[in-house]
């Protein structure tokens, strides 16, 4: 069995502090980790404040609360928090992004302990400039990062009488935040902002983007030279305990026209998924999770599915750790 923790890292950036919420794999081989939890709004709430306040992005929470009103929510209105995942099939070592997602995992090395994997919401380039798939390389960290706009940027901005400087320095109107990690692809950061409402959406021209308190708990996390594989899975099969689950985003806006993600497609990750695991799928299900996309793990065998009815999906705990 995994052990779970929520780790509340205070960051000394004001109110919000880093929320990574971590998990223990003893065995290494965990695929489904976490609950799902709830919380319930007050009337000053927003998705947006209690995506950023529960460590999960604005998409997330939207697309787990079909129907809630994502500026007023309401008092007393239940929001679930969608802190259950099945992990991204990939390599279990440094950095993992999953686009469609839009989620950041990062793998410590072992050292000896138990392996373990830490997991932050993220934003990604817009359809328009999109971030690129393929493995690369933290080469560089940088405290208050100066930033230097690409030409195309500071016309896209000038076409909107917007008037970028060729450098904008350190401060509350720099857009990569307090902490960069310069990646091997030529031009792409892993960064914080200063617009921290849009995380957990597509909103970039290409950098990932974090929570200033989240990527300042990364930023010391992270050594120059850890692995970074970005990868593009809107669809996860996993095993939890004696049964397999799918978790289901939805595909980038650039591939909803074409064939690649289609419903027969997804039987055939299925069939490969139980090639040397046998279960009794619940076909009616699979297609409803398929077509919803809520982004939460759902139980697709059907004694799995009998057994989830039953669980007891406490909220995790909140462990407050100061550095």
């Amino acid at each position: 069995m995994f052990r779970v923790c929520l780790l509340a890292v205070l960051s000394g950036l004001g109110a919000w502090p880093a929320v990574a919420v971590e998990f223990l794999l003893p065995d290494g081989q965990a695929e489904l980790v976490g609950v799902v939890s709830e919380v319930v709004a007050r009337y000053e709430d927003t998705l947006s404040d209690l995506a950023r306040a529960h460590g999960v992005g604005f998409d997330e929470i939207a697309l787990a609360n079909p129907g809630v009103d994502p500026w007023l929510p309401g008092e007393g209105t239940a929001v679930v928090l969608p802190t259950r995942f099945l992990l991204p099939r990939a390599p279990r070592e440094g950095i993992v992004i999953n686009l469609p997602e839009l989620r950041l995992y990062y793998y410590p090395p072992n050292d000896g302990d138990e392996a373990r994997v830490i997991t932050f919401p993220i934003s990604i380039g817009r359809m328009d400039w999109n971030t690129p798939l393929g493995r690369a390389q933290v080469v560089s960290k940088v405290t208050d990062p100066s930033w230097y706009p690409p030409e195309s940027i500071r016309e896209e901005h000038a076409a909107e009488n917007r008037i970028l400087p060729r450098i904008v320095p350190p401060g509350p109107d720099n857009p990569l935040g307090r902490h960069a990690m310069r990646l091997s692809l030529p031009g792409y950061l892993i960064h914080g902002t200063n617009r921290p409402a849009g995380v957990g959406m597509r909103v970039t021209h290409g950098c990932i983007r974090m929570y200033p308190e989240d990527i300042a708990a990364l930023f010391k996390m992270i050594p120059v030279g850890t692995s970074v594989r970005i990868v593009n899975q809107p669809y996860k099969l996993g095993w939890g305990g004696d049964g397999l689950y799918l978790e289901a985003h939805p595909p980038l806006h650039e591939e909803r026209d074409d064939d690649k993600w289609t419903p027969t497609a997804i039987t055939r990750l299925l069939v490969e998924a139980t090639a040397e695991r046998s279960t009794r799928l619940d076909w009616d299900l699979a297609e409803t999770v398929f077509r919803t996309t809520s982004g939460i793990p759902a139980p697709i065998s059907k004694a799995e599915r009998a057994e989830a009815e039953r669980s007891d999906n406490r909220p995790l705990q909140l462990v407050e750790l100061s550095y």
